[in-house]
């Protein structure tokens, strides 16, 4: 069943309202506290009046929320664990299709080389594209498959899954790889995602080619703001201590 119809912006209009701005990812999970559409979509509107330029949300529920409460684009997601497949980020065309029903600007899904349920990531891509004509922002983890994805049509690359294929997970933002990827297509189409927490690091995501940055935890999930403070906290106390 299809869900084609005009996209609401061109990727040539994202480019524009994107460059150098920051979007900010609105997610709850089942079991936090803050779960919940409604919660979300006041999330959203928060991070917009704050200057978020567009606002990254997963689930067709949670997107219809924040559509109706934002003018910025909406980047649509649906997390879905599917038993033998360990990609979780829009896996399947059925999800794309309920996420621009429900109002998705653009589409994220993962686009790196492991196992699909229905194919190669460049074959979701392309039915993606085909069956709505929405702007597709593909998550991956290398320069190579950032390349596959602009090749079977996507329009922007994230470096979201850096660091989660490949384990263990580093603290750091994966910067290296924004400057790779904006140099192998483009910096008009990369977007730097995945551990951004301090200004610095956003800054720097930006002057090695970022056409943006998504920022999630640091700025909508309070339970790791927290527990971060505390750590840092209690690390510069046992710092503090030992100089005395």
């Amino acid at each position: 069943m299809s869900a084609r119809a005009t996209p609401r912006f061109t990727a040539a209009a994202l480019q524009r309202m994107l460059r150098g701005g920051l979007i900010v990812s609105c997610q709850a999970l089942e079991g936090e506290a803050l779960h919940g559409s409604a919660m979300m979509a006041r999330m959203a509107l928060a991070a917009v009046q704050g200057g978020a330029v567009a606002i990254r949300a997963n689930s067709p529920d949670d997107v219809a929320a924040i559509r109706a409460q934002v003018s910025v684009p909406v980047i649509g997601l649906w997390k879905r664990d599917l038993p033998g497949f360990d990609v979780r980020i829009t896996p399947r065309l059925e999800d794309a299709l309920a996420l621009v029903r429900a109002g998705a600007d653009v589409i994220a899904c993962d686009a790196t080389e492991r196992p699909h349920p229905e194919g190669r990531s460049d074959e979701l891509i392309a039915a993606i594209i085909n069956e709505t004509a929405a702007p597709i922002l593909a998550d991956v983890a290398t320069v190579a498959e950032a390349e596959a994805a602009m090749s079977a049509g996507a329009s922007f690359a994230a470096t979201t899954l850096s660091g989660y294929v490949a384990l263990p997970t580093p603290e750091e933002p994966d910067i290296e790889l924004v400057r790779e990827i904006a140099t192998a297509i483009g910096s008009e189409r990369t977007i730097a995602e995945g551990r951004y927490r301090t200004a610095s690091q956003v800054a720097a995501a930006l002057h090695a080619g970022a056409l943006a940055v998504c920022v999630g935890g640091a700025i909508t999930r309070p339970t790791e703001i927290t527990e971060r403070m505390i750590r840092d906290v209690r690390r510069e106390g046992a710092a503090l201590r030992r100089e005395s």
